[in-house]
């Protein structure tokens, strides 16, 4: 095996947790050229990932179908001569540029009639119940990978994190890391019922303002309502100790910041899974989704979760409009959590 094509995933998240796969291919292949096509926002990520030979824009959008782009892309592609194509995501479009670029042996999963398609396809999904499972069965033969017993040891995610990037971005955001440093990462893309309340977030910043740190909120712009709103809630003293970082920083920026900070409370997204990869301790909130398909990978990790009977629902709104899985989730709960972290 000497050049390998993976079609990465989109969501940040998920880009994180497939570095596993890249090690793994890497301690099977140690001279093999590995090339990953993403999107543009996934691509500052794969840098951080020295298993990745090149990272390749995936120039169409999610959902956009173009076949003749999708075409040109394959045949600008057959140069390479790759030996093989591994396709994380589950859709038919995600195939075809492997397809159209001639590449021998096409891998993944069942999904969205892609028969011919993918010429290694796997269909046993449901015997690997973690993600990270599934991406990391793809790099054995279909003929050793019966279930997730089959799996040697997974190797976690370890993204790089840039020293020099990280202190100047604290020099230009006026952070410093004299008092111990509590990262908070409120957003979710997914939707509302995977974020834990502004409230209970408040609560523990309260607490850990008050025991002499500093807090830090992460996020996308479209975070700052929420993470002002937790500042709002603190007192004129408190707010001095807590910075509102969200829509400020880059996504390898936050990453490295995130490096930076002591502990980290996060609901279950993609920048808990970058705080995981990097080794910062984490309390990971979960709503209605599951650490039992998208957990954290690392070994400094509490998770919280409700055990009410309608969870998980994997819902991005609450169906039956109450959200106790998160409301129900105590302040208390991820305080005590960090404690034993």
């Amino acid at each position: 095996m000497s050049n390998m094509l993976i079609i990465g995933p989109a969501w940040v998240g998920d880009m994180v947790m497939s570095q596993s796969l890249y090690i793994t291919l890497k301690q099977q292949h140690p001279h093999m050229k590995l090339h990953v096509m993403a999107p543009r926002w996934c691509l500052p990520l794969l840098a951080r990932m020295p298993q990745v030979d090149k990272a390749i824009e995936m120039p169409l959008g999610h959902g956009d179908f173009n076949l003749a782009a999708r075409w040109r892309l394959g045949r600008q592609l057959k140069n390479n001569k790759y030996d093989q194509a591994i396709v994380l995501p589950n859709s038919l479009k995600s195939a075809l540029i492997p397809l159209f670029a001639g590449i021998p042996l096409r891998t993944g999963w069942k999904g969205e009639s892609r028969y011919g398609v993918l010429n290694d396809l796997r269909r046993n999904k449901e015997s690997f119940p973690l993600m990270v499972e599934r991406y990391c069965a793809l790099a054995f033969p279909r003929r050793k990978m019966h279930s997730a017993k089959d799996l040697p040891a997974i190797p976690y995610p370890a993204l790089q994190v840039d020293t020099e990037q990280q202190t100047a971005v604290k020099e230009r955001l006026s952070l410093t890391t004299e008092r111990a440093v509590l990262g908070l990462c409120p957003g979710a893309e997914f939707g509302p019922a995977k974020r834990w309340p502004e409230q209970h977030y408040a609560t523990v910043a309260q607490r850990w303002i008050d025991s002499g740190g500093d807090v830090w909120i992460f996020g996308s712009a479209k975070d700052q309502p929420v993470a002002r709103t937790i500042q709002a809630h603190l007192t004129p003293e408190q707010q001095a100790h807590c910075h509102l970082i969200a829509g400020t920083t880059s996504l390898t920026e936050a990453l490295d910041l995130l490096a930076a900070c002591n502990k980290v409370v996060s609901n279950d997204s993609g920048l808990m899974h970058i705080a995981a990869a990097v080794g910062t301790p984490l309390v990971a909130v979960y709503g209605s989704t599951s650490p039992g398909y998208t957990p954290p990978l690392s070994q400094k990790v509490q998770v919280v979760q409700t055990d009410i009977n309608c969870r998980p629902c994997f819902k991005k709104q609450c169906p039956l409009k109450h959200l106790k899985c998160l409301t129900e989730l105590s302040p208390e709960t991820v305080w005590q959590a960090l404690a034993a972290l």
